[in-house]
């Protein structure tokens, strides 16, 4: 018997059309990851409604993890595809992206004009992992991935590298979110 770090070939494919068939969602799932992506998990792009995973990179990765990153990018479908069932919180923060280094997307249609926050990279990174969407997403990811493969001491580790190690305020997000606005010329 494999244990629950082993790889059992985890199918993708199960689980996507599982979560789509339950949230009414109409997805592509895709394996070949959109330019400058190339070394990320996963990501969801709402224009083509596609969810992309990274099927080389996660190859020998455990089936937590699989189930982990899918579950967080489908997560991010819905709260894109279905915002009504999100708080106003998530509503709003899954319209701006934060990266790691202080890039900064904001979604204006199909256009994602992008930016800079300067900063620390520990406040950068918190800032990044604590917006409400993302947030979200992992806690759903982890929720799910305990379902799937159980409570393992991977999975815990797994999303606590995941989560920020401060939490910022709502209104911290706001006055980031405002800011960002104001950069792109005003908000949707």
């Amino acid at each position: 018997m494999k244990s629950s770090n082993e790889n059992t070939n985890f199918s993708y494919e199960l689980h996507f059309g599982s979560y789509c068939r339950k949230h009414g969602l109409d997805l592509i799932l895709s394996f070949d990851m959109p330019p400058g992506y190339e070394y990320a998990n996963g990501t969801f792009d709402p224009e083509t409604k596609t969810v992309y995973m990274n099927r080389q990179l996660l190859s020998g990765s455990p089936d937590y993890e699989k189930a982990f990153f899918l579950y967080h990018e489908l997560r991010h479908a819905s709260q894109y595809l279905r915002p009504g069932e999100f708080s106003e919180e998530i509503r709003r923060s899954s319209g701006y992206i934060i990266m790691y280094d202080g890039t900064c997307y904001v979604r204006k249609g199909g256009e994602y004009p992008e930016f800079r926050l300067d900063g620390t990279g520990e406040y950068l990174k918190d800032l990044y992992l604590g917006q409400p969407h993302e947030v979200d997403a992992n806690v759903f990811a982890c929720e799910q991935a305990k379902r799937i493969c159980g409570d393992t001491e991977g999975l815990r580790k797994l999303f606590a590298f995941w989560m920020p190690e401060h939490r910022f305020s709502g209104e911290t997000y706001k006055a980031v979110y405002d800011l960002l606005d104001r950069k792109a010329g005003g908000a949707e």
